[in-house]
């Protein structure tokens, strides 16, 4: 695991996971910015496995986020 992924772990594991049910085109809040750059909001693309979405961040493009990194 990369050391921004880890560091991107850690902050979202001191957070409550949102428990609603996610839909493509959904516009979800960050724990944490992927970069100082990117926005703190991110669009759900896809789910790319029960825990995971494909999304796109504005400033930075797409990436992949776990649950635990974003909430309603």
């Amino acid at each position: 695991m990369s050391l921004q992924l880890a560091s991107r772990a850690a902050t979202a594991s001191r957070f409550p996971v949102c428990h609603i049910t996610y839909t493509r085109d959904t516009w979800v809040n960050l724990f944490a910015p992927l970069t100082s750059y990117a926005s703190s909001e991110a669009k759900l693309l896809c789910q790319a496995s029960p825990n995971t979405w494909v999304v796109w961040v504005p400033d930075h493009g797409q990436a992949i986020l776990e649950r635990s990194e974003f909430y309603c």
